[in-house]
Protein backbone atom coordinates (compact mmCIF):
# COMPACT_ATOMS: atom_id res chain seq x y z
CA UNK A 1 0.00 0.00 0.00
CA UNK A 2 1.29 3.71 -0.63
CA UNK A 3 0.30 6.60 0.53
CA UNK A 4 -2.00 8.21 3.26
CA UNK A 5 -5.40 5.63 4.05
CA UNK A 6 -8.29 7.32 2.60
CA UNK A 7 -10.72 7.81 5.58
CA UNK A 8 -14.26 7.46 5.33
CA UNK A 9 -16.32 9.37 7.97
CA UNK A 10 -19.43 7.28 8.94
CA UNK A 11 -21.78 5.96 11.70
CA UNK A 12 -20.96 3.28 14.00
CA UNK A 13 -23.81 0.80 12.60
CA UNK A 14 -23.50 -2.02 10.72
CA UNK A 15 -25.35 -1.38 8.30
CA UNK A 16 -23.24 2.32 7.64
CA UNK A 17 -20.14 0.38 8.39
CA UNK A 18 -20.78 -1.92 5.53
CA UNK A 19 -22.38 0.43 3.19
CA UNK A 20 -19.37 2.79 4.02
CA UNK A 21 -17.13 -0.02 3.73
CA UNK A 22 -18.19 -1.31 -0.11
CA UNK A 23 -17.96 2.60 -0.77
CA UNK A 24 -14.53 2.75 0.41
CA UNK A 25 -13.03 -0.16 -1.48
CA UNK A 26 -14.67 0.59 -4.64
CA UNK A 27 -12.97 4.22 -4.54
CA UNK A 28 -9.64 2.36 -3.46
CA UNK A 29 -9.50 -0.13 -6.17
CA UNK A 30 -6.50 -0.25 -8.08
CA UNK A 31 -4.90 2.28 -6.27
CA UNK A 32 -2.90 0.45 -3.64
CA UNK A 33 -4.17 3.25 -0.76
CA UNK A 34 -5.52 1.52 2.36
CA UNK A 35 -9.55 2.78 3.66
CA UNK A 36 -9.83 3.49 7.37
CA UNK A 37 -13.21 3.87 8.77
CA UNK A 38 -13.37 6.49 11.40
CA UNK A 39 -16.86 6.73 13.19
CA UNK A 40 -18.58 9.45 14.16
CA UNK A 41 -21.68 8.90 16.68
CA UNK A 42 -24.56 11.03 15.50
CA UNK A 43 -27.92 12.70 17.17
CA UNK A 44 -30.21 9.69 15.91
CA UNK A 45 -27.56 7.43 17.08
CA UNK A 46 -27.11 8.41 20.54
CA UNK A 47 -31.04 8.60 21.24
CA UNK A 48 -32.77 5.24 19.80
CA UNK A 49 -36.59 5.62 21.74
CA UNK A 50 -37.54 9.42 20.72
CA UNK A 51 -39.64 9.35 17.64
CA UNK A 52 -37.29 11.48 14.86
CA UNK A 53 -39.21 14.31 14.57
CA UNK A 54 -39.30 14.64 18.27
CA UNK A 55 -35.07 15.15 18.28
CA UNK A 56 -34.52 16.78 15.23
CA UNK A 57 -36.18 14.83 12.25
CA UNK A 58 -34.08 15.33 9.06
CA UNK A 59 -30.65 15.70 9.41
CA UNK A 60 -30.11 13.55 12.55
CA UNK A 61 -28.10 11.22 11.02
CA UNK A 62 -25.78 13.33 9.20
CA UNK A 63 -24.72 16.35 10.70
CA UNK A 64 -21.87 15.24 13.12
CA UNK A 65 -20.78 13.55 9.89
CA UNK A 66 -20.36 16.59 8.05
CA UNK A 67 -19.12 18.14 10.55
CA UNK A 68 -16.07 15.78 10.74
CA UNK A 69 -15.88 16.12 6.88
CA UNK A 70 -15.66 20.07 7.23
CA UNK A 71 -13.55 19.89 9.69
CA UNK A 72 -10.87 18.15 7.98
CA UNK A 73 -11.31 15.24 10.30
CA UNK A 74 -12.55 12.49 7.33
CA UNK A 75 -11.85 12.92 3.30
CA UNK A 76 -15.38 11.53 2.39
CA UNK A 77 -18.57 10.54 4.18
CA UNK A 78 -20.95 7.81 3.06
CA UNK A 79 -24.82 8.64 3.91
CA UNK A 80 -27.66 6.48 3.17
CA UNK A 81 -29.01 9.48 0.98
CA UNK A 82 -32.85 9.80 1.69
CA UNK A 83 -31.02 10.50 5.24
CA UNK A 84 -30.05 13.97 4.19
CA UNK A 85 -31.71 17.51 4.24
CA UNK A 86 -32.96 18.01 0.70
CA UNK A 87 -31.49 21.67 0.69
CA UNK A 88 -27.80 21.28 -0.46
CA UNK A 89 -24.81 22.53 1.54
CA UNK A 90 -22.67 25.24 -0.42
CA UNK A 91 -19.43 23.71 1.48
CA UNK A 92 -19.52 20.00 0.50
CA UNK A 93 -19.61 18.59 -2.79
CA UNK A 94 -22.14 15.44 -3.27
CA UNK A 95 -19.65 13.46 -5.25
CA UNK A 96 -20.92 10.45 -6.50
CA UNK A 97 -24.17 8.32 -6.21
CA UNK A 98 -23.06 4.84 -6.56
CA UNK A 99 -25.60 2.13 -8.48
CA UNK A 100 -28.95 1.77 -5.90
CA UNK A 101 -29.60 -1.17 -4.52
CA UNK A 102 -33.62 -2.40 -4.25
CA UNK A 103 -35.66 0.51 -3.31
CA UNK A 104 -38.81 -1.22 -2.17
CA UNK A 105 -40.24 -2.30 1.60
CA UNK A 106 -39.17 -5.68 2.85
CA UNK A 107 -41.87 -7.33 5.13
CA UNK A 108 -40.31 -9.48 7.75
CA UNK A 109 -42.85 -11.85 9.73
CA UNK A 110 -43.11 -14.65 11.55
CA UNK A 111 -43.65 -17.85 9.70
CA UNK A 112 -43.23 -16.23 6.63
CA UNK A 113 -46.13 -14.67 6.13
CA UNK A 114 -47.01 -12.22 3.38
CA UNK A 115 -49.04 -9.06 4.05
CA UNK A 116 -52.57 -10.80 2.66
CA UNK A 117 -52.11 -13.29 5.47
CA UNK A 118 -51.17 -11.57 8.30
CA UNK A 119 -54.32 -11.96 10.67
CA UNK A 120 -56.63 -9.69 11.81
CA UNK A 121 -55.04 -7.43 14.18
CA UNK A 122 -51.71 -8.16 13.47
CA UNK A 123 -49.38 -5.73 15.01
CA UNK A 124 -46.70 -4.76 12.57
CA UNK A 125 -43.72 -2.54 13.93
CA UNK A 126 -41.88 0.81 11.61
CA UNK A 127 -40.98 4.00 12.82
CA UNK A 128 -41.80 5.33 9.21
CA UNK A 129 -44.70 7.37 9.00
CA UNK A 130 -45.43 6.75 5.22
CA UNK A 131 -44.85 2.70 5.65
CA UNK A 132 -47.40 2.89 8.56
CA UNK A 133 -49.82 5.11 6.36
CA UNK A 134 -49.58 2.68 3.21
CA UNK A 135 -49.74 -0.32 5.42
CA UNK A 136 -53.05 0.95 7.15
CA UNK A 137 -54.50 1.70 3.54
CA UNK A 138 -53.63 -1.61 2.20
CA UNK A 139 -55.14 -3.37 5.74
CA UNK A 140 -56.50 -1.05 7.69
CA UNK A 141 -56.92 -3.87 10.28
CA UNK A 142 -53.61 -4.03 11.14
CA UNK A 143 -52.45 -2.74 14.30
CA UNK A 144 -49.16 -0.31 13.68
CA UNK A 145 -46.61 -0.54 16.93
CA UNK A 146 -43.56 2.89 16.47
CA UNK A 147 -40.13 1.12 16.59
CA UNK A 148 -36.89 2.43 16.34
CA UNK A 149 -32.93 0.72 16.57
CA UNK A 150 -31.06 -1.30 14.54
CA UNK A 151 -31.82 -3.52 11.72
CA UNK A 152 -31.19 -6.54 14.50
CA UNK A 153 -32.96 -4.93 17.14
CA UNK A 154 -36.17 -4.50 14.90
CA UNK A 155 -35.92 -7.91 13.37
CA UNK A 156 -35.98 -9.63 17.19
CA UNK A 157 -38.98 -7.46 17.66
CA UNK A 158 -41.19 -10.03 15.19
CA UNK A 159 -38.85 -12.90 14.47
CA UNK A 160 -36.52 -12.96 17.64
CA UNK A 161 -37.28 -15.50 20.91
CA UNK A 162 -38.85 -12.61 22.72
CA UNK A 163 -40.95 -10.93 19.68
CA UNK A 164 -44.25 -9.05 20.47
CA UNK A 165 -44.93 -8.40 17.38
CA UNK A 166 -45.99 -10.17 14.06
CA UNK A 167 -44.23 -8.89 11.49
CA UNK A 168 -41.70 -5.49 10.85
CA UNK A 169 -41.21 -3.70 7.63
CA UNK A 170 -37.56 -2.31 6.86
CA UNK A 171 -35.86 -0.80 3.66
CA UNK A 172 -34.61 -4.49 1.51
CA UNK A 173 -31.73 -2.53 0.18
CA UNK A 174 -30.29 -2.91 4.19
CA UNK A 175 -31.24 -6.05 4.89
CA UNK A 176 -29.71 -7.02 0.98
CA UNK A 177 -26.40 -4.88 1.90
CA UNK A 178 -25.88 -6.51 5.78
CA UNK A 179 -26.94 -10.68 3.97
CA UNK A 180 -30.23 -10.60 5.96
CA UNK A 181 -32.43 -10.71 2.91
CA UNK A 182 -33.17 -14.59 4.17
CA UNK A 183 -35.72 -12.79 6.66
CA UNK A 184 -37.49 -11.18 3.93
CA UNK A 185 -41.07 -12.92 3.84
CA UNK A 186 -42.42 -10.54 1.21
CA UNK A 187 -40.76 -7.61 -0.76
CA UNK A 188 -43.84 -4.88 -1.21
CA UNK A 189 -44.50 -3.82 -4.90
CA UNK A 190 -44.27 -0.30 -5.53
CA UNK A 191 -48.43 -0.38 -6.41
CA UNK A 192 -48.64 -1.78 -2.55
CA UNK A 193 -45.77 0.54 -0.75
CA UNK A 194 -44.30 3.11 -2.83
CA UNK A 195 -40.85 3.74 -1.50
CA UNK A 196 -39.65 6.80 0.75
CA UNK A 197 -37.68 9.24 -1.94
CA UNK A 198 -33.48 8.41 -2.43
CA UNK A 199 -35.08 4.57 -0.53
CA UNK A 200 -31.65 2.01 -1.38
CA UNK A 201 -29.60 5.20 -2.62
CA UNK A 202 -26.39 6.18 -1.18
CA UNK A 203 -24.58 9.95 -1.03
CA UNK A 204 -20.95 9.98 -1.16
CA UNK A 205 -19.56 13.66 -0.30
CA UNK A 206 -16.48 15.55 -0.36
CA UNK A 207 -14.93 18.80 -0.17
CA UNK A 208 -13.65 20.74 -3.36
CA UNK A 209 -10.54 21.35 -1.24
CA UNK A 210 -10.47 16.97 -0.54
CA UNK A 211 -10.99 16.10 -4.59
CA UNK A 212 -8.23 18.64 -5.68
CA UNK A 213 -5.89 17.54 -3.41
CA UNK A 214 -5.71 13.81 -4.66
CA UNK A 215 -6.27 13.47 -8.39
CA UNK A 216 -6.59 10.00 -7.57
CA UNK A 217 -9.05 10.18 -5.37
CA UNK A 218 -11.30 12.49 -7.48
CA UNK A 219 -10.91 10.20 -10.96
CA UNK A 220 -12.01 7.44 -8.62
CA UNK A 221 -14.95 9.14 -6.91
CA UNK A 222 -15.75 9.73 -10.29
CA UNK A 223 -15.86 5.84 -11.44
CA UNK A 224 -18.16 4.93 -8.78
CA UNK A 225 -20.81 7.45 -10.07
CA UNK A 226 -23.89 5.94 -11.30
CA UNK A 227 -26.21 8.66 -13.92
CA UNK A 228 -28.86 6.98 -13.48
CA UNK A 229 -29.59 6.53 -10.10
CA UNK A 230 -28.12 10.47 -9.96
CA UNK A 231 -30.94 11.48 -12.03
CA UNK A 232 -33.87 9.23 -10.17
CA UNK A 233 -32.74 10.47 -6.65
CA UNK A 234 -32.25 13.85 -8.04
CA UNK A 235 -35.89 14.13 -9.21
CA UNK A 236 -37.30 12.19 -5.86
CA UNK A 237 -36.04 14.61 -3.64
CA UNK A 238 -36.56 17.80 -5.77
CA UNK A 239 -40.71 16.49 -5.54
CA UNK A 240 -39.66 15.93 -1.65
CA UNK A 241 -37.80 19.95 -1.27
CA UNK A 242 -40.68 21.46 -3.08
CA UNK A 243 -43.50 19.62 -1.00
CA UNK A 244 -41.24 21.39 1.93
CA UNK A 245 -41.58 18.06 3.53
CA UNK A 246 -38.98 16.26 5.58
CA UNK A 247 -37.49 12.57 5.31
CA UNK A 248 -39.92 11.47 8.10
CA UNK A 249 -43.29 12.88 6.60
CA UNK A 250 -45.93 10.58 4.79
CA UNK A 251 -44.43 11.11 1.36
CA UNK A 252 -43.05 8.78 -1.22
CA UNK A 253 -41.79 8.96 -4.58
CA UNK A 254 -39.88 6.68 -6.83
CA UNK A 255 -38.24 7.44 -10.78
CA UNK A 256 -37.05 4.96 -13.08
CA UNK A 257 -35.06 5.37 -15.86
CA UNK A 258 -37.03 3.89 -19.01
CA UNK A 259 -35.79 3.32 -22.56
CA UNK A 260 -37.46 2.90 -25.32
CA UNK A 261 -36.61 0.53 -28.34
CA UNK A 262 -34.49 2.90 -30.96
CA UNK A 263 -35.99 6.47 -28.88
CA UNK A 264 -35.03 8.22 -26.03
CA UNK A 265 -34.51 7.27 -22.28
CA UNK A 266 -37.75 8.81 -19.75
CA UNK A 267 -37.64 9.40 -16.58
CA UNK A 268 -40.88 7.81 -14.95
CA UNK A 269 -41.45 9.53 -12.10
CA UNK A 270 -44.42 8.76 -9.20
CA UNK A 271 -45.47 10.15 -5.66
CA UNK A 272 -47.66 10.46 -2.88
CA UNK A 273 -48.78 12.07 -0.31
CA UNK A 274 -50.76 10.27 2.34
CA UNK A 275 -52.52 10.76 5.35
CA UNK A 276 -51.21 9.27 8.34
CA UNK A 277 -54.18 6.60 9.02
CA UNK A 278 -54.08 5.79 5.06
CA UNK A 279 -57.45 7.10 5.02
CA UNK A 280 -56.46 9.16 1.68
CA UNK A 281 -53.98 9.80 -0.55
CA UNK A 282 -52.85 12.56 -3.34
CA UNK A 283 -51.23 10.27 -6.06
CA UNK A 284 -49.76 11.83 -9.20
CA UNK A 285 -46.70 10.71 -11.91
CA UNK A 286 -45.04 12.51 -14.61
CA UNK A 287 -42.17 11.82 -17.54
CA UNK A 288 -39.44 13.82 -18.96
CA UNK A 289 -37.70 13.06 -21.79
CA UNK A 290 -33.59 12.83 -21.09
CA UNK A 291 -31.27 14.57 -23.73
CA UNK A 292 -29.16 10.99 -24.11
CA UNK A 293 -26.10 13.56 -25.71
CA UNK A 294 -25.77 14.33 -21.86
CA UNK A 295 -25.92 11.09 -20.11
CA UNK A 296 -28.59 11.30 -17.34
CA UNK A 297 -27.96 15.16 -16.39
CA UNK A 298 -29.09 16.36 -12.81
CA UNK A 299 -28.93 18.90 -10.53
CA UNK A 300 -30.51 22.28 -9.59
CA UNK A 301 -32.76 23.40 -13.11
CA UNK A 302 -31.80 19.88 -14.35
CA UNK A 303 -34.37 17.60 -16.37
CA UNK A 304 -34.53 15.57 -13.53
CA UNK A 305 -34.78 18.28 -10.95
CA UNK A 306 -38.03 20.34 -12.90
CA UNK A 307 -39.65 17.01 -12.88
CA UNK A 308 -39.91 16.45 -9.30
CA UNK A 309 -40.68 20.43 -8.93
CA UNK A 310 -43.36 20.02 -11.60
CA UNK A 311 -45.41 17.04 -10.15
CA UNK A 312 -45.14 18.35 -6.67
CA UNK A 313 -46.63 21.21 -7.45
CA UNK A 314 -49.54 18.94 -9.14
CA UNK A 315 -49.87 17.06 -5.76
CA UNK A 316 -49.75 20.53 -4.03
CA UNK A 317 -52.82 21.47 -6.61
CA UNK A 318 -54.90 19.18 -5.62
CA UNK A 319 -54.30 19.35 -1.38
CA UNK A 320 -51.27 17.39 -0.98
CA UNK A 321 -50.09 20.33 1.43
CA UNK A 322 -53.44 20.24 3.70
CA UNK A 323 -52.46 15.94 4.07
CA UNK A 324 -49.14 17.31 5.08
CA UNK A 325 -50.29 20.24 7.39
CA UNK A 326 -52.62 17.72 9.52
CA UNK A 327 -49.19 15.59 9.56
CA UNK A 328 -47.46 17.89 11.59
CA UNK A 329 -49.94 19.18 13.45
Amino acid sequence: MTGAPLRIGTRASELALTQSGHVGAAIAEGTGHEVELVHVSTQGDRDRTSPLAQIGGTGVFVTAVRQALLDGEVDVVVHSWKDLPTAPLAEITLAAAPVREDPRDALCARDGLTLAQLPSGARVGTGSPRRAAQLLRARPDLELVAIRGNVETRLNRALGADADLHAVVLAASGLRRVGREAVISELLPVEVMLPAPAQGALAVEATAAALAARPWFAERIEAVDDAATRAAVTAERSLLRALEAGCSAPVAAYAELEQAPDGPRTLHLRALAIRPDGSHAVEGEARAVLDPEAGAPSGPGSAPALLGEELAADLLSRGAGEILAEARA
